[in-house]
């Protein structure tokens, strides 16, 4: 079995995790850095850009690592940069869940980004339907990226099999 199957196979016990039982975990320490990057970088074009630059910061950071290995003719590890992306939007729904309760703690402030974007909108009693439907858009993303890793892995598999290759 090679050390992409070991992946895929590791990886579908973790998004069945995610999809049901997400808590804040170690990736999401990373993930932290990158959407506190995109306030950031994205308030340069406004407050509400800015306010969203953090949510648009942890998306943008799994989408370009996608593109890049989608460019440099690697599906698979691109697949599993789906799984990143599906993982950061299942935060995303956690932390919009929190809009209203406010009882997530906050990093470099007292707003939350949340609180304050469907507030603006009169969306904010709102939080907890829009939070499940961008957890169900999460999920969809990672069950989507395993299947895509998986016919990424099985294309790479006939390949080897047709030219009598093999690798690791």
């Amino acid at each position: 079995m090679t050390a992409r199957a070991l992946l895929l196979l590791a990886l579908i016990p973790y998004a069945l995790w995610l999809i049901f039982a997400y808590d804040y975990h170690f990736i999401d320490g990373a993930n932290l850095l990158f959407h506190e990057a995109g306030h950031v970088f994205f308030g340069l074009f406004g407050r509400t850009i800015g306010m969203l630059g953090g949510t648009l910061g942890q998306l943008v950071f799994p989408v370009a690592a996608g593109i890049q290995f989608l460019g440099s003719g690697r599906p698979f590890d691109a697949c599993v940069c789906g799984v990143w992306l599906g993982e950061n939007v299942l935060n995303v729904a956690r932390y919009m869940a929190d809009a209203q309760a406010m009882a997530l703690p906050l990093v470099g402030g007292e707003i939350h980004d949340w609180n304050w974007l469907l507030s603006r909108i009169g969306l904010l009693s709102h939080c907890g339907g829009l939070a499940t439907l961008t957890h169900l858009l999460g999920s969809a993303v990672i069950v989507a990226s395993l299947y895509g890793a998986f016919i990424a892995l099985r294309r790479e598999q006939v390949a080897q099999t047709v030219s009598g290759g093999s690798s690791a």
